[in-house]
């Protein structure tokens, strides 16, 4: 049984990774330039990279999303196939049972029109029954990680999830158009009003003293205001390299409502 995710991100891998851990087949489609910003926690960083390892588990890029031979070659290795492949023409040609929607467009997301068993969509602009079987709350809280059968999950806020007393002030955003000359690498010590990064010879600055945990990839084209970083005032660098407690809440919920499907629970176990 393969196992398709579209894409990458920190969230989407965490559900990669733990699904690769009990044993899927797991294959991950990506754009040709991801837009991850935790990128060392994303296995979408093997497209820039070639591989990528996220806890001990190795991603590999795949060009053509075609090429089924070399994606069994990575099978082989025990490695996960990551796929430039942002129109899902690899559903063609692997024929997966389950494809999780991981993007996390947070908007009404198109209809899937390859026959599949089982289709989740994470987090907002899912209903199920219009372009999905199952949505998986991705809002922290009471409710996250929690299969939904019925409906849709919670609306995008557009308000960050708070770390320790910070939200929306956490988030780097980018000040032009243009591309990102870094400053400092992701995992680095920040004080507040270091300099992190200049888009288009603008200073993106910390905002409060911390540790980076994330920063879009160098080589993306950037709009103003578009998410391109992450200041996490814990200021804990472990946290820059684990795949975090909301995606591995996220991973559990995705897990469940693959196994709530008795036919599929015959052809893992068969």
């Amino acid at each position: 049984m393969i196992v398709l995710i579209r894409g990458g991100g920190d969230l989407a891998s965490g559900v990669a990774l733990r699904l690769h851990q009990v044993g899927l087949q797991v294959v991950i489609t990506e754009l040709p330039q991801p837009l991850a910003v935790r990128r060392l926690v994303s296995f979408s960083e093997a497209i820039y990279a070639g591989h990528w390892t996220v806890e001990g588990v190795i991603a590999r890029r795949v060009e053509d999303p075609t090429d089924t031979l070399r994606i069994l070659q990575v099978y082989t290795r025990g490695q996960i196939p990551v796929l430039v492949d942002p129109e899902g023409v690899a559903t063609q040609n692997l024929h997966p049972t389950v494809v999780i929607d991981a993007r996390m467009l947070k908007r009404p997301a198109e209809l899937f029109h390859s026959p599949v068993q089982l289709i989740i969509g994470l987090g907002p602009g899912f209903t199920v029954g219009e372009n999905c079987h199952a949505v998986i709350e991705t809002k922290r809280g009471h409710m996250l990680g929690r299969v939904i059968w019925q409906g849709s999950s919670e609306p995008d806020t557009g308000v960050p999830d708070s770390v320790g007393e910070y939200r929306s002030e956490r988030v780097l955003r980018s000040p032009a158009e243009g591309l990102l000359n870094p400053a400092v690498e992701i995992g680095a010590h920040l004080e507040g009003g270091q300099l992190i990064c200049e888009v288009a010879g603008l200073p993106v600055i910390a905002p409060f003293r911390g540790v980076l945990r994330g920063l879009i990839h160098p080589s993306v084209r950037l709009t103003p205001g578009m998410k391109i970083g992450d200041v996490d005032p814990r200021d804990d660098p472990r946290h820059c390299t684990l795949v975090s407690d909301k995606s591995l809440a996220i991973a559990g919920g995705v897990f469940e409502a693959i196994l709530s499907r008795p036919e599929l629970r015959k052809s893992l176990w068969a």
